[in-house]
């Protein structure tokens, strides 16, 4: 909030991965970023975080200046979203680190329901024409490695007989390079993780969904709310679901927090405010169909966190992370929105400038994909830019 005209601004924040990030609290500080986004990526999912362990974490954060202002995430497990084995153990344990985030002050937490694999892209450094890299997706190049590389059982029938074709092309084309930096931009795994999976450990997880349609998907993640809602009210603190990405299904694997209609059984389901969206514009982007200023108009008072970045779609089913302000997310129409919403609310949105370009300076970096520090740098100088603009428009009018 200004101290002089009580307008109030986005925090902006920047995600770190912990002490084994390659880019450090003190150049996230440099960069002008006043919040962390983080979580405890040593602790796996479905076990408690320690109240010791945030507090160790959430005064690292301090010393550099900054503080944590956003979970990100605290990952739901695999049988909560299958509701087997252990779940139960593993919801107790989900309320546990809520109340120990809440003893130390921590209000946001953001969360995904996707099964199996977080956000999925084809290439994890594909080239753009000023020789920056960038994230990108291509269904062909992605149903290539369904069919001949993972041989996913009746995977045939998810494609197009034309996205069939291209695959095939690709099959008998592709180097043997190109064709293992596929399989591993695939198989990339969890975010904060070095780790990849196997073709084999992905068929195994791929297995277990079979008999869990979307439907049941979505009843599983209503479940999980209707049980942790209550223990966030309690403890002051809001939850933020991120969107799936791509916001398409994959793999066979059903997904429920794509569009609108699926925000809209989400919150009519559980209507209480703590279950609220992280708004993500690339993930929601990377949908052809979603209109994103409606639904920050109908959701907007449900949104406790930002992600900011954009998206170009090349061809149906292609589509790339481009650069902020430029793609098909009409950021200035996003970021006006955003800033009457923080007024009538009378708060600050964290806001991170979800990945970045990486630049030839930091080629070779031990950073993860998308989360280089330039091209998030450089995401976050244009977007507060266009936040001043859009103020000083607002107050001369």
């Amino acid at each position: 909030m200004g101290a002089a005209d009580k307008t109030f601004r986005m925090l902006p924040s920047m995600r770190w991965y912990g002490p084994h990030d390659g880019v450090s609290l003190s150049s996230i500080r440099q960069a002008g970023v006043e919040g962390i986004v983080t979580a405890l990526h040593q602790y796996a999912p479905g076990e408690v975080w320690p109240i010791e362990a945030i507090r160790e974490r959430q005064e690292r954060i301090r010393a550099a200046g900054m503080e944590w202002v956003v979970v990100e995430s605290l990952p739901v497990s695999e049988a909560i979203k299958q509701q087997k084995g252990d779940y139960k153990t593993h919801l107790e344990h989900y309320k546990a680190s809520l109340r120990n985030l809440a003893a130390c002050g921590i209000r946001v937490i953001t969360y995904n329901f996707m099964p199996v694999l977080d956000w999925v892209r084809t290439a994890i450094d594909y080239q753009n024409p000023d020789g920056t890299r960038t994230l990108r997706f291509d269904r062909a190049a992605f149903a290539y490695f369904d069919l001949y590389l993972l041989q996913r059982p009746g995977a045939e029938a998810d494609y197009t007989p034309e996205v069939r074709a291209r695959a095939k092309s690709l099959a008998q084309e592709i180097p043997d390079a190109e064709r293992e930096r596929l399989r591993r931009s695939v198989l990339q795994g969890l975010p904060g993780s070095d780790e990849h999976f196997t073709e084999a450990q992905l068929l195994g997880l791929l297995a277990q969904y079979e008999r869990i349609p979307a439907d049941r998907l979505r009843e599983h993640l209503i479940h999980f709310l209707k049980e942790v809602v209550p223990v966030a009210r309690e403890g002051g603190q809001v939850l933020a679901i991120h969107p799936d990405d791509p916001p398409y299904p994959l793999l066979g694997l059903p997904r429920v927090v794509s569009s609108y209609p699926d925000l809209k059984a989400l919150f009519e389901a559980v209507p209480e405010p703590e279950n609220g969206l992280c708004y993500c514009t690339g993930s929601l982007g990377a949908g052809p169909a979603n209109d994103l200023p409606a639904i920050l108009d109908a959701f907007g008072d449900r949104v406790h966190f930002l992600h900011l970045r954009n998206v170009r779609h090349e061809a149906e089913g292609i589509f790339r992370e481009s650069e902020h302000l430029d793609g098909q997310v009409p950021m200035e129409e996003v970021v006006s929105r955003i800033l009457a919403l923080m007024q009538r609310r009378n708060l600050r949105l964290p806001m991170r400038p979800d990945h970045g370009f990486l630049f030839e300076l930091e080629g070779g970096s031990r950073s993860y994909p998308g989360y280089s520090l330039i091209g998030r740098l450089k995401g976050l100088a244009e977007l507060r830019g266009l936040e001043q603009g859009l103020l000083y428009q607002f107050h001369k009018d």
